[in-house]
């Protein structure tokens, strides 16, 4: 369960963003990775080296606002981060031992959506059951 719930609650993210209409889908998840990129602030765990992502992420956002791949790259970087976390014991959610852990399956996740271009999956879901409708016509066509 600690490795499937993370993946689910992955799809999960990208599908409810996926529903944020264009042209505010890119930008509102620069704006997200930026927020990421700080999420470990608070805890302290590796010191003065806890502002280095921060940084990097402000520029990793800002590219973000033109190009998915950005934002696709910001979330691997915050993977990087969960694992250095995870293995230092210095958790995103302190009184949650495996939360980096978790947090370090999830971010993939939105990242391979985001490497997709953030399609919407309303979208995908329309275009699916058209190829379903497409399909069953050239059936019934040969039949």
């Amino acid at each position: 369960m600690a490795v499937v719930m993370p993946i689910v609650i992955g799809l999960i993210c990208a599908a409810l963003l996926s529903l944020i209409p264009e042209p505010r889908r890119r930008p509102v998840n620069a704006v997200l990775v930026a927020g990421a990129g700080a999420a470990y602030l608070g805890g302290g765990g590796l010191g003065y080296a806890e502002f280095l992502l921060p940084a990097v992420m402000t520029y990793v956002a800002y590219r973000g606002l033109t190009s998915w791949n950005w934002i696709g790259i910001g979330w691997l970087l915050h993977t990087a981060w969960d694992v250095v976390h995870h293995l230092q014991g210095a958790p995103i959610i302190p009184f949650f031992a495996d939360s980096s852990f978790g947090c370090a399956l999830c971010d993939p996740v939105i990242a391979v959506w985001c490497f997709a271009g953030g399609p919407s999956i309303t979208r995908l879901w329309r275009h699916r059951g058209q190829d379903s409708r497409r399909q069953a016509a050239s059936q019934n066509i040969h039949s």
